[in-house]
This record gives structure tokens, sequence and C-alpha cells, in this order.
């Protein structure tokens, strides 16, 4: 098949039930974990259990997008990106289900589900992307990203007041998510019959070195860090304002704020970054605005505050939407994209999964803010230099 024919058919699949079915799939990547985070306190009195059990359910989806993300591609292959991201979405339905039980021995495998079915979303949708929409890839990526992060940002503040709706209690409050997955599943299922045909790739020129290409490790390191500074930021921002005399109310209303500035850059990020030739500029303002974020943490001032935990959240926004379009400018197709993606999220999870625990260690050993967003400062740096080598224009190439 030739390059024309291969451009033709994927125009026959660039509908409006297709972009429909990525929005609400993207839709279905955070709320399921976001949704725990404001009813933890009801879930441990609920159970009986202790804080480190609550941690350990947090921690639980992050370890998944570690250990699993390297294994998507692989499938993905195999079965088809159709076939497998609706699958996953079925696990994703099903551990939502086994979640809500009451019990925690259900908690914690409907919760090891969940973060296992999000792991293939995760790295198979920045591909599928490139794959369906390949003249579009900034445009959807940015539009992915901002569903994602929307849903996400309701699911963490509507939880408790539907939990409070009759009896629904923590239980419905976590399955009321599932209906958005059903729907998307509705949407997704006519890609199963009308899957993307692209060219026999002959398995010698498939496989790529990942694991040794520099650029790979620069996007991976860039995503690692960025991420590092979202869950770091989501874990202890609440606990840092409070310190500087905020109330728990005004102290979580500014991590909302953190979260919904980092929509915009979501958005508009990917988009620019599809037009530049390179993304050099663009990768280096992400650790910028990390800086200046954090250097406004540090100087406590109260008028600086509230801009600070907005460019944090920007940084975040920038960052999160670089590093999902990086996959796709990168590589060269979208199974090498997905394996770049698995990789990265793969390594870079388990970075970020260090970052909130790091960060308390140094709060614990000085009894002091300063050391750890210090940390933070320094990891901004390193975002700024891994940004900048990541956004240079080379494609990652096969053995």
């Amino acid at each position: 098949m030739g390059v024309e024919n291969v451009q033709a058919t994927t125009k026959e699949k660039v509908s409006v039930l297709l972009i429909i079915g990525v929005l609400l799939f993207a839709s279905t990547l955070r709320a399921p974990i976001t949704a725990v985070g404001s009813l933890v306190p009801v879930i441990r009195d609920s159970l009986g259990i202790s804080n480190a059990v609550v941690g350990i359910i947090t921690t639980l989806p992050l370890l998944a997008f570690a250990f699993v993300s390297p294994i998507a591609p692989k499938i993905a292959n195999r079965l088809g990106m159709e076939k497998t991201i609706y699958l996953s979405m079925m696990v994703l339905t099903i551990g939502m289900i086994v979640r809500s039980v009451t019990g925690i021995g259900t908690l914690f495998i409907g919760t090891a589900m969940i973060g296992i079915a999000i792991s293939f979303g995760n790295v198979l949708l920045p591909g599928f992307v490139k794959m369906s929409f390949p003249l579009k890839i900034g445009l959807m990526t940015g539009l992915y990203g901002v569903f994602m992060n929307i849903f996400g940002a309701l699911a963490s503040g509507l939880s408790v007041p539907i939990s409070n709706i009759g009896n629904l209690g923590w239980q419905g409050a976590l399955l009321v998510w599932a209906i958005l997955i059903i729907v998307a599943l509705c949407f997704w299922y006519p890609q199963l019959k009308q899957p993307i045909e692209l060219p026999k790739i002959e398995q010698n020129r498939r496989k790529t070195s990942m694991w040794t290409s520099f650029t790979a490790w620069q996007v991976t390191f860039f995503m690692g860090l960025q991420s590092l500074m979202f869950y770091t930021m989501m874990t202890w921002l609440p606990e840092i304002l409070q310190t500087n005399e905020y109330s728990s109310s005004e102290a979580g209303w500014m991590l909302s704020l953190m979260q919904f500035s980092l929509i915009p850059l979501t958005f508009i990020m990917p988009i620019i970054a599809d037009k530049m030739k390179n993304q050099k500029l663009l990768g280096a303002l992400t650790g910028v605005i990390f800086i200046c974020g954090v250097v406004g943490l540090l100087s406590n001032h109260p008028g600086l505050t509230t801009l600070s935990v907005m460019l944090i959240g920007a940084g975040c926004g920038s960052g999160f939407s670089l590093s999902m379009i990086f996959f796709s400018l990168r590589t060269k197709d979208g199974y090498q994209a997905s394996e770049l993606s698995g990789m990265a999220q793969s390594f870079g999870y388990l970075l970020a999964s260090l970052g909130p625990v790091v960060f308390g260690g140094l709060h614990d050993y000085t009894n002091s803010w300063i050391p750890p967003l210090l940390m933070l400062l320094l990891v901004s740096l390193i975002v700024l230099i891994a940004g900048f080598l990541a956004g240079r224009s080379n494609i990652i190439k096969e053995r």
C-alpha cells in the first residue's frame, strides 16, 4: 500500500465518532484516580484502616503505570491498537465495580485493575493519535489532554458532594464515574470493525533501541521529572499552605486552582509545538515556569502565593502536554510512539513516585519546607535542561 493510500485510509477514519471516542477515552484516564483523593478520610474511617494502608491505595496506580507501561505496546502490536484500548476500558469498568464493593480486599484488587487499565490508555493513546490524526497531532493531543484534566478535576471536586446524596456513600461516589467509561465503550466499539490499516512493517524494522537512545532518555527524564513536580505538589501543597496560615478549605481551593491552571497550556502547547521546527524553547520554558513558581513559594510572600501556585500548575500543563506530543514528534510511526511512551511512562512514573516520599522525608528531617522546596528548584532546573534536549528535532532511529 502506497503512502497516498495510507493517508487516504487514515483520513476516512477521522470522523466525528472517532474524535468523540478519543476524547471520551481520554476523560476516563484521570477521573477514576482523582475521585479517591477527597474521599480518603471517609474510606479510611469506613473500613477502619490506617493512613499507611491508605497511602498504598494512592500509590498502587503509580506502580501499575511503572510496571505495566512497557508491556502495553507489545500487546497492541499483537491485537491491534483499537482492540487493546477497548479491552483496557472493559478492565477499567470491571475494576471500578470491584473497587466499590465494601471490603479492603476488593478495594485493593479493584484499584490494581484500574491502574493496569489506565496504564494501557496512557501508553497507547499518543500512538493512536499519531496513527489516526497525522495532520492534527498537536490539536488532538491538546484536546485529549484538556478532557483528561477537566474530568480529573471534576472527579476530585464532585466526589464528596456525590457521596452525600442519599445512601450512595463513598462506594457510589466512586462507581458513578464508571458511567463515563460505559459511554466511552459505546463510542469506541465501531473502531473495532474498521481498524486503521497501515503498511505492514517487517519485524526487524519495527524493533527500536529505545533503551539505548539518548533522545528516548531525554524524553523519559522530561516526562518523569514533570510528573514528579505534579504528584509532589498534589501531595504536599495543601500542608505547605496550611503551615503558612491557610485554612484547610483555602488550601484545598488553592490545590484546585493549581489543577485548573494547567488546562490552558495543556491545550495550547501541543498545537504550538506541532507547528515548530523544534521544541527546544518550549521545553526550556517549562523549566523556567517551574523555577518561577517554586521561587515564589520559597519567598513565602503572601502576595506571591497565588501566582506561584498558578505558575506551578501552568508548568505541569506545559510539561504533560509536551511529553505527550514528544512521543509522536520524536518517532516515525504509531507503534514506535507507543514504545517510547511505554519506556518514558515506565521509568518516568517510578521517578515520579519518589518525589512525594523524598520531599516529605526532607521536611521530617529538617522540620522546614525550605530544603524540600530547594529540591524542587533543582528538579525544575533539570526539567529545563531535559526539555531543551528533548525538544531537538531528532527522530529515534530503528536498529
